[in-house]
């Protein structure tokens, strides 16, 4: 008997299980994340044990591909962790993309009410260094930046974040092999962003990583002050800032059911 949970970080959503054994679940991600005949998610998370740190994770996509990293995966998986008494408030684990920190964080506010209310609770996780692999492509006479925040990113800037065409960022998804985003600069402290992601092969209501590298691209660009609000397509508010040659990302994530399976 296996206690399987469905969580939401962001609007992204995710199958989550833990198990005792590494192995290829590629087939397992396609039959619980298909929204018609399964659970219905973004991805399938399964945490594994590790030798030193807290635990391991597989991340699939939702059409069974292996995924490196995921930002709204690492904190869903955080919660879950420390809800299932796997690993304490303060927690690393192994993703792969490399080793990342989490934390379960106090909120204040709003937020304080929003996290005591249907198990939310805000988490904080710290991503994997980012790359910047290539600042010079141009396509439709935009200017793309390709950054790996974990996994590898396109990002252009609109002044028009309705303006989201997803057959270009399907074609570039396929000419580069990456997830592709368009953001607009709202204020100094303020991103709104939209994301492609490969795996999903469509346009999802968040992505942790795509936000990420959006912000980055701003704040190397001197756009943005050093801690920012940046809204998905979902607009649940994420904080992001820049720490020790990290990206920290924290925000609300709820678990949204708990059950069983043979």
């Amino acid at each position: 008997m296996t206690t399987i949970s469905k969580y939401s970080a962001s609007g992204n959503d995710f199958v989550i299980f833990h198990a005792f054994d590494k192995k290829d679940r590629s087939q397992l991600a396609i039959e619980l994340c298909n929204r018609q005949e399964g659970i219905g998610a973004d991805g399938l998370i399964v945490l594994v044990p590790h030798k030193s740190l807290d635990f391991e994770w597989e991340f699939y996509n939702s059409d069974g591909s292996y995924a490196a990293m995921c930002g709204n995966g690492s904190r869903a998986c955080a919660h879950y962790a420390y809800k299932m008494n796997l690993a304490p408030k303060n927690m690393k684990f192994l993703t792969g993309a490399g080793e990342i920190s989490a934390s379960i964080v106090p909120s204040k506010g709003t937020e304080a009410i929003e996290g005591n209310s249907n198990h939310r609770d805000m988490v904080l996780s710290e991503l994997t260094p980012p790359d910047i692999q290539n600042r010079e492509i141009v396509h439709n006479n935009k200017s793309w930046w390709l950054i790996d925040t974990g996994v590898p990113h396109l990002i252009t800037f609109d002044a028009d974040i309705n303006n989201f065409d997803i057959e270009e960022a399907r074609e570039l998804r396929y000419k580069y092999n990456c997830n592709v985003n368009i953001a607009s600069i709202i204020n100094d402290s303020t991103i709104k962003v939209r994301t492609y992601e490969r795996g999903v092969e469509n346009e999802t209501l968040a992505c942790g990583t795509g936000m990420a590298s959006a912000y980055y691209r701003a704040l190397q660009e001197n756009l943005v002050k050093k801690e920012t609000l940046v809204l998905p397509k979902s607009d649940e508010k994420l904080y992001l800032g820049f720490e020790n040659g990290t990206i920290t990302f924290k925000g609300l994530v709820k678990a949204t059911f708990t059950t069983t399976w043979n």
